[in-house]
């Protein structure tokens, strides 16, 4: 029997930061919580980091998560918008690390979106509906940046549950085929 595993999926961001969690029993994934750290009126960055952490603090308390999936900051045109995702992110992780997570796990958006809907470019919009129709549950509209976060946690799931991810570095295609035989038709 596998262990069930609790993952945490953060969409890191100073003015909003979502939060999502799935629990994966076997190869199911269920969709357990999320939600939105709204920072828009805090004016100062560095307060802004301690909710990060708190509000993620209280998470990991709340829901114990095993593992966390967290999107990686994007290259824009500005290297201080860059800066400060880096540590919002760096807030959370630090928080979930502190609370037990067992491993973190970076994922580019295009990643998740690909993930989720198949297309990396994807709104949020089609994102939620998917998530919506996979996890057959209902999201609100008004927790957007959350059910990016949600997008994460599945897209983390997606990758750690593929058979081939563990025939990545040991020979690919080839050598999946020519460990399981049983599974080519």
């Amino acid at each position: 029997m596998e262990k069930e595993r609790i993952i945490l999926g953060i969409d890191p961001g100073t003015q909003l930061l979502g939060f999502g969690i799935i629990r994966v029993e076997g190869k199911k994934a269920q969709y357990v919580d999320m939600g939105v750290l709204d920072l828009r009126k805090e004016k100062d960055a560095y307060v802004k980091l301690k909710a990060i952490y708190e509000c993620i603090s209280e998470v990991c308390k709340s829901y114990h998560p095993t593992e966390l999936a967290i999107e990686s900051p994007f290259y824009g045109k500005n290297a201080q918008v860059v800066l400060k995702l880096g540590r919002a992110q760096g807030a959370a992780m630090i928080a979930a690390l502190e609370y037990g997570v067992e491993s973190v796990t970076e994922y580019a958006p295009r990643k998740a979106k690909e993930a989720i809907v198949g297309n990396g470019a994807a709104s949020k919009e089609q994102v939620q509906l998917m998530l919506e129709k996979t996890m057959q549950v209902k999201l609100e509209s008004r927790h957007l940046d959350a059910t990016d976060a949600l997008a994460i946690a599945l897209c983390h799931f997606y990758e750690t549950s593929s058979p081939l991810r563990a025939a990545k570095g040991k020979g690919g295609w080839e050598q999946f085929i020519k460990d399981h035989p049983d599974r080519i038709s």
